[in-house]
């Protein structure tokens, strides 16, 4: 039975969007914009230095591999549309090719000193040389073994075109992978920021082939640290080759309020030009991902009753403490903030759209809860779950088995696919592949959510996600329609969360029930009972006896200020299934509350936002 929300809907004429050039034909493409291989220094250095970009590419293509963390046949159940190989720039295959003895990067001072920690190259050793690195990475030079400066080590192992071999090889996987229609595979890198022990990360890809990648190498951390000297070197490096980068940050929620800030690494504040150059370059968050979920923190929301979901609290401080969140940390207080730096700046920094991925470091976009890879080595068997990952206090258990990427592209191509991102039609999944559909406009009625083209509708009354509305008659309507995982669990609700900026200058945001499976009705309170949980916590299997595969609704803001600037957003949940860790406790045989973590979960799927702004 699908419930709707009950509201007066008023018929008006569909204003245009801002953005009317948008294509209306477009289907949904599954991909995975963050995966890493051992190309990546700390995937080699924590023990799996098998996992090459051709291996992430099969996994990803629904092809079964031999995975590079167990040696057993893995296999994804449907195959991703895209993908991105997005090694660390910083000292990309240097660590490799160290081990592997090309004398560039073996016959250096550096490199004779990281070969003389580790020369039988076993865990122990591997893990010691990662010390190493971290420490003179993070300035602490002083505390590591080798008499090594950051200065030379960069020199030895980074600098010149000493990852020149590594990222031709990576361009060529890529290209060899690359089947128009069929699969993307998309030419990326991660560049790894961690000032302060907190997160900066991005991801960054571009539309491109080889002949535009290989005319430059990818921008690190190791050049510099600051957002801005990224977005810089974007810019030139695009007005050089004619390459449409495409920039993701990651994990805020690890960011000790860095990724939202109210001023600039340097200290400033914000100003409009950091504002055009963040939004020109970076459409779009990855929300949720192993690492933890970024969309909303109960201190940060206390009204919201889902907003405990996959949090991750272990943040790689210096010395080791995990500060209190801030609303620089999670995504919706940073769309938030976002109204009021437009406010004050005209431009809006953080108008991202939300997507997810998964950061894997084994080599395989695997993050289904009955067929977890892991983060990596460190936690990728049921009895390493109990063990520290390496990453700050964690355990393998607090890993989190999320995210992918839901674009609505108009074909199945790199140009395309980018051009999602850049429009920021494009949402996150926590796993489950849950379609879903998000439009606003100012003419949306209960009929066009029964209707047999949903989208159609969508598309010619207003905006998708990603969009802006222009200010119409009256109060805006939204249109939304999910439909379940054809292999996972029904669906719980929709909700539509709220943003918004008052006269005074103050933030606020609202959950709205929107549409739900079965006859609950909400309280007084506006929430609606719990639809119960079907989990068998001793065999971890679960039934679809509750939920609905498709929930749709029409949703009319009933608090509505045309002279308020807000932001809109659709989040799907879906019933409680049973968490990785659950299945992990049975087949060990030990209790579940021994895992640190809960039985069950209700995934979900977060919405690129739509945003209203005022005339004045």
């Amino acid at each position: 039975m699908r419930v709707f929300a009950t509201g007066v809907l008023t018929t008006v004429l569909a204003l245009p969007a801002l953005a009317a050039d948008r294509p209306t034909d477009t289907s949904l493409y599954w991909g995975d914009t963050h995966l890493h291989t051992s190309n990546s220094f700390d995937v080699y250095l924590f023990g799996t230095p098998g996992s090459t970009p051709d291996t992430a590419f099969h996994f990803a293509k629904g092809e079964p591999v031999v995975s590079p963390t167990t040696g057993v046949r893995w296999q994804l159940k449907a195959p991703l549309d895209f993908l991105v190989v997005s090694d660390h720039a910083e000292m990309i295959g240097s660590i490799p090719r160290l081990y592997h003895g090309d004398p560039v990067i073996a016959d250096t001072v550096t490199g004779r000193a990281l070969l003389k920690i580790s020369p039988d190259q076993t865990v122990e050793q591997l893990q010691q040389v990662y010390d190493q690195i971290v420490l003179i990475g993070s300035g602490l030079e002083d505390e590591a073994d080798i008499d090594i400066s950051a200065k030379q080590f960069i020199e030895d192992m980074h600098a010149g075109e000493k990852r020149r071999t590594t990222w031709n090889e990576t361009i060529e996987a890529a290209e060899r992978h690359n089947d128009p229609g069929n699969f993307t595979a998309l030419i990326g890198w991660e560049w790894s920021a961690q000032p302060r022990g907190g997160n900066l990360h991005r991801v960054v890809f571009m539309p491109e082939g080889a002949d535009v990648a290989s005319q430059f190498l990818p921008y690190s951390a190791l050049e510099s640290k600051d957002p801005e000297d990224l977005w810089r070197w974007l810019e030139e490096t695009s007005e050089k080759t004619g390459a449409d980068f495409v920039a993701i940050p990651h994990n805020p929620n690890i960011s000790i309020g860095l990724f939202f800030p109210t001023e600039t690494l340097s200290g400033d504040p914000i100003d409009a030009e950091y504002a055009k150059r963040r939004a020109r370059w970076e459409p779009a968050v990855e929300v949720t991902q192993i690492k933890g979920d970024s969309e909303a923190h109960p201190l940060l929301s206390p009204t919201d009753e889902f907003a405990e979901y996959e949090t991750y609290p272990f943040v790689l401080t210096p010395d080791g403490r995990t500060p209190d969140p801030t609303e620089g940390d999670y995504v919706r207080s940073g769309l938030k903030r976002g109204l009021a730096i437009q406010a004050e700046v005209g431009i809006n920094p953080y108008k991202v759209g939300m997507i997810g991925s998964t950061d894997s470091h084994t080599g395989m976009s695997a993050v289904e809860e009955d067929n977890f890879a892991g983060k990596g080595q460190h936690d990728t068997y049921p009895e390493q779950g109990s063990h520290p990952t390496g990453l700050g206090s964690s355990k393998g258990w607090d890993m989190g088995a999320a995210g992918y990427a839901g674009v609505w592209a108009t074909e199945n191509t790199r140009e395309a696919i980018v051009a999602a991102f850049k429009r920021k039609e494009v949402f996150a999944s926590t796993g489950p592949r849950i379609s879903v559909r998000f439009f606003g406009g100012y003419g949306f009625e209960k009929a066009d959510a029964g209707s047999a083209d949903i989208a159609a509708a969508g598309y010619r009354k207003g905006v998708p996600m990603g969009g802006d509305l222009a200010v119409g008659e009256g109060a805006p309507s939204f249109l939304v329609a999910a439909m379940k995982d054809p292999v996972e669990g029904n669906l719980d609700r929709v909700q539509i969360i709220k943003g918004w900026l008052d006269k005074d200058g103050k933030t606020h945001e609202k959950v709205y029930e929107v549409t739900w499976s079965g006859d609950r009705k909400p309280g007084t309170d506006g929430k609606l009972p719990p639809i119960g949980n079907t989990v068998d916590l001793r065999t971890g299997r679960y039934t679809n006896d509750i939920g609905e595969e498709t929930l749709t609704g029409v949703w009319k803001d009933p608090d509505f200020d045309p002279a308020q600037p807000a932001f809109y957003y659709a989040r799907v949940l879906q019933i409680p299934t049973p968490r990785h860790s659950l299945l992990d406790a049975i087949a060990l045989g030990v209790e579940v509350e021994d895992t640190g973590r809960p039985a069950t979960i209700q995934e979900r799927a977060y919405t690129s936002p739509i945003w209203y702004t005022p005339e004045s």
